[in-house]
């Protein structure tokens, strides 16, 4: 049974949260993130595992092509992630949300992407505004093999 396409939107550090949980482990080539400074947008396509089919017990993992998209972005920057490569796949851990420094909330702050390998990519936003949009099944990345799974 196909789960129907996910569409998250997340306005605070809690809404974020249930994204990064439904992005661990997904799979980001350089070439999928893309920065529009004059849109104020980060776009970051991605084929992430699709947990709700894989918790329900799915005998195959199944992966999803998604986008994720941060808007009233300032700045982003990143660190060890090399843009150029486009033939090198990066592991998504996690987003976290840090608040703009002198507030404990609030609607600006950072959002840290956090890859496997050691690459980070910083996103400043005026305010918290992502949204997880899933655009179908992973065809080409079907029948790869994750590490530690099967």
């Amino acid at each position: 049974m196909i789960s129907p396409q996910l569409k998250l939107i997340a306005l605070d550090d809690e809404d974020l949260a249930v994204i990064s949980a439904h992005v661990q482990d997904a799979r980001v080539q350089p070439a999928d993130i893309i920065w529009r400074p004059s849109e104020k947008r980060l776009v970051v396509g991605m084929s992430r595992l699709d947990w709700e089919q894989t918790l329900d017990g799915a005998a195959e993992p199944r992966r999803l092509v998604a986008a994720l998209r941060f808007d009233r972005v300032l700045a982003c920057k990143s660190r060890n992630i090399d843009l150029g490569a486009s033939d090198k796949v990066l592991d998504l851990v996690g987003i976290e949300f840090h608040p703009q420094e002198g507030r404990d909330e609030g609607p600006g702050g950072s959002a840290m992407l956090l890859f496997a390998q050691g690459g980070a990519i910083r996103i400043d936003v005026e305010c918290l505004e992502c949204e997880l949009t899933d655009l179908g099944a992973d065809e080409l990345g079907a029948g790869l093999a994750i590490e530690g799974e099967g």
